[in-house]
């Protein structure tokens, strides 16, 4: 056996597969999960899904809305999602009585009929089903046949309905054309977007996207800036007032902080841009400033030593249980140090009152 073995490895096991992973999930959790993929779709609205589920749900799980249903309770357009979490991909025989409770739910004025109603299963939909989902007239005839045995006496708990009168009418003019289907590769490509995408599957961050160091015109009022003058004036013999006075001996700490201050800033952005919050990056920034504090308040010569001590203690901070460990470097909690500055955490050198 060559392949590479990690210690997350030998820890947890090797990671599942997403597409894995959805068949292990209980049915609440799969509604859960389709739910989140449509709130990140561009097809609508996070806003306008609305997950129901549950008995009484009359043959609903998911909805998306294309319409407000308070501007027009009776003539809404909305989308179903009837969402299957079976042990094996979904068959003609347990969907008849779901493609029967859309077409009898809405011929009693319960709901619209859906401009389309998909089904998704965790394990995808079986070739006999996905026929049927071709050729909406093959799908109406053969519901129809199946009628009496998988629907007239299951679609509700109270009463039997026969298919004739005005619902066999009904039925006979029911675009059947509505019904379609979703992968399920689909939804885990789609959630992906989702701010639960990795608590649900794992699979660790993405490379974060290289932040380019600006001019130091940019950010020359920064405090941080303004500290690491300080410092450098503090150590030196000869008086340094700004960013343009600064000596040659520290040219290379000045350069390598303000890498480690956007590095760090990188870290930032991505558990933002993945997570959609910063606040993982901001328990890290905690964690490191627990670890610097003791170090920045002992006596130093000057600032320069105190900011080296405070950066190579910050070094040796082993980061426990914070989903960041596994990516954050050592020049990242160099980079956190120059923010914990910037943020009036800490200081090089105290601000004159």
């Amino acid at each position: 056996m060559n392949e590479y073995i990690t210690a997350q490895q030998i820890a947890i096991g090797k990671p599942i597969l997403p597409i894995d992973r959805i068949k292990l999930m209980s049915p609440d959790e799969w509604e859960a999960l389709i739910e989140e993929w449509l709130e990140r779709t561009q097809k609508y609205d996070s806003h306008k899904i609305e997950r129901l589920g549950g008995s009484g749900d009359m043959g609903i799980d998911v909805i998306a809305y294309i319409t407000n249903p308070k501007d027009d309770p009776e003539n809404y357009e909305w989308d179903c999602y009837q969402c299957k979490r079976y042990d094996k991909p979904l068959n003609p025989s347990s969907m008849w009585i779901e493609f029967g409770k859309i077409i009898y739910y809405s011929f009693i004025g319960e709901y619209p009929v859906p401009k389309c109603y998909y089904l998704i299963g965790t394990h995808g939909i079986g070739t006999s089903l996905k026929k049927y989902l071709i050729d909406a007239n093959k799908l109406k005839s053969e519901l129809m046949t199946q009628w009496d045995s998988k629907c007239k006496n299951d679609i509700s708990n109270t009463t039997s309905i026969p298919l004739e009168g005005a619902f066999l009418d009904y039925f006979k003019k029911f675009d059947f054309k509505i019904f379609n289907k979703v992968e399920p590769k689909i939804v885990v490509e789609g959630h992906k977007k989702h701010v639960n995408h990795l608590l649900r599957f794992g699979g660790g961050l993405p490379s974060r996207q290289n932040l380019p160091i600006p001019d130091i015109e940019v950010d020359k009022e920064l405090r941080y800036i303004k500290q690491l003058v300080k410092a450098y004036d503090s150590d030196s013999d000869a008086k340094i007032n700004g960013v343009n006075e600064i000596l040659k001996p520290y040219e290379r700490h000045f350069t390598d902080s303000r890498k480690s201050f956007y590095k760090a800033e990188e870290l930032r952005v991505l558990t933002r841009d993945n997570l959609l919050s910063e606040e993982i990056f901001m328990n890290l920034k905690d964690e490191i400033y627990d670890g610097v504090v003791n170090t920045v308040e002992e006596t130093h010569d000057n600032g320069l030593k105190k900011a080296k001590a405070v950066e190579d203690k910050a070094v040796g901070i082993k980061i426990e249980s914070n989903p960041l460990r596994e990516t954050c470097q050592t020049i990242d909690k160099k980079g956190i140090c120059h923010h914990l500055v910037n943020d009036e955490k800490i200081s090089w050198v105290e601000d004159e009152k």
